[in-house]
């Protein structure tokens, strides 16, 4: 993600890293670069300038310490500009203190709205919390069948009002018996999907209207597609001055290599964005911290949220259980077809690999295939669970038939083979060093794939 503002970021900041010092001469042309990428990424203009002349007069009204350069304070300065433009802190959704918690979630069509309800389910799941969905969008054609389709993956209820096999098109009446079915159920969060439009109608405004004035939300959340820019900010404003929205969520994240919406949204409706969403995965959503997205943006990476989410995919017992195994060169193939599972969890390849610092700007050159643990997959499964236990007795006859059941060459096992026995030996090393200066090559680790 924003891809395109990062990089031109970096090359205006480059322009001080050489100086002396700052001055009104060097920093008015490295603002005028920053202005401009603001520009083209589609942020807002005012947002833009008022951007630029905050940095201007913190850089030129701050001693330069001794400790560091020009360009690196000026840096410091852009990352805490951005961290406020973006809100500052991260915030949480507003909980009722008594249950049901009802969060009504608001969009056009095609933002990805109903896909966010079941996303937002499952990470109320995920907290122990008991979630219902409410199927309020009640005229989209299959809008009730793709919110139960979503719903069954993650094993979350959806209420709905049909009679003689039709949707009944009365959405303030769906949102308020799901709120009653809530606590007759004893579900703690009650998630409304409303009717999108293609425009903003007045029609559409006052049926959301209808729903907030029925059901008294604890939370209204606006979801809009990053990728509009400024189209997003605009519809954005419309919908706050009728429905005083508590949050925003930017969903298509990923695919935002500007970073408009996002860095102009916060300012103009003077609102907070709670989510952002990634992928299309209902996992893919995470609360949104402005300190990371700054990073981010800067192409300094985003260590914490990869930590994090390497932390739900392991507990303290498998961590020392897998190391254990490193150290004493146990590990097997078996293992690494685990591991292989817990990283595809994680989130896509490439936006891993963005949240390493130093490794984002390099990202759009790497030919990052999700598909990249396919093959490698199938030869393991190919495999008799003996064969996987103790690669060591995969003879010839053996390697032929991994290929024949994979669809692979012989020369692709033997390079599986061959760079996993590499791997365990380097990945004991390592885990005997604690991490003393030595990294694993991740091109390496995929078989040269990436």
């Amino acid at each position: 993600m924003f891809e395109s503002l990062t990089e031109k970021l970096e090359a205006a900041l480059k322009s001080v890293s050489g100086q002396g010092r700052i001055t009104e001469l060097n920093i008015a042309g490295t603002m005028r670069e920053i202005r401009r990428a603001l520009l083209e990424a589609d942020v807002n203009y005012q947002v833009a300038r008022e951007f630029t002349e905050r940095v201007k007069e913190k850089a030129l009204g701050t001693k330069v310490l001794s400790s560091v350069s020009p360009g690196q304070q000026l840096v410091k300065i852009v990352y805490d500009e951005l961290v406020r433009l973006l809100g500052s802190e991260q915030v949480d959704i507003n909980l009722s203190p008594t249950p049901p918690t009802v969060i009504l979630v608001a969009g056009l069509q095609g933002s990805g709205k109903t896909t966010f309800c079941a996303k937002l389910a499952l990470y109320f799941k995920k907290k122990g919390r008991a979630p219902l969905l409410a199927a309020a969008d009640v005229y989209r054609p299959a809008a009730v069948e793709q919110l139960k389709t979503l719903a069954a993956s993650i094993n979350v209820p959806v209420y709905s009002i049909e009679e003689n096999g039709q949707v009944v098109q009365d959405a303030v009446r769906v949102a308020r018996e799901a709120v009653q079915e809530a606590r007759r159920t004893a579900r703690d969060i009650v998630i409304i999907d409303t009717a999108g439009r293609l425009h903003i109608d007045e029609a559409m405004m006052q049926e959301v209207e209808q729903i907030k004035e029925a059901v008294r939300p604890h939370e209204i959340l606006f979801v809009v597609d990053s990728m509009t820019g400024q189209d997003a900010v605009n519809t954005a404003k419309a919908f706050n001055e009728r429905l005083d929205f508590d949050g925003v969520v930017l969903t298509k994240l990923d695919g935002d290599t500007r970073g408009g919406a996002a860095l102009s949204i916060r300012s103009v409706v003077n609102k907070p964005i709670k989510f952002a969403s990634t992928g299309e995965k209902l996992d893919a959503l995470t609360p949104f911290y402005p300190d990371r997205m700054a990073q981010r943006i800067l192409g300094m990476g985003d260590v914490i949220s990869l930590v994090e989410r390497a932390q739900e995919q392991y507990d303290a017992r498998q961590a020392e259980k897998l190391r254990r195994k490193l150290r004493s060169a146990d590990f097997n193939l078996e293992d690494f077809y685990e591991q292989l599972q817990r990283i595809k969890k994680m989130g896509s390849l490439r936006e891993l690999i963005g949240m390493i610092p130093g490794l984002g700007r390099y990202v759009k050159d790497l030919d990052v295939d999700d598909d990249a643990f396919k093959h490698i997959e199938a030869m393991i499964l190919s495999m008799t669970p003996e064969e996987r236990r103790n690669p060591d007795i995969i003879d010839a006859s053996r390697r032929r038939r991994i290929a024949r059941g994979s669809g692979m060459e012989v020369s692709d096992v033997n390079q599986l083979l061959r760079q996993f026995k590499e791997m365990r030996k380097m990945m004991k090393s390592m885990s005997k060093l604690m991490g003393k200066g030595r990294a694993v090559d991740l091109r390496q680790l995929l078989g040269g794939r990436l």
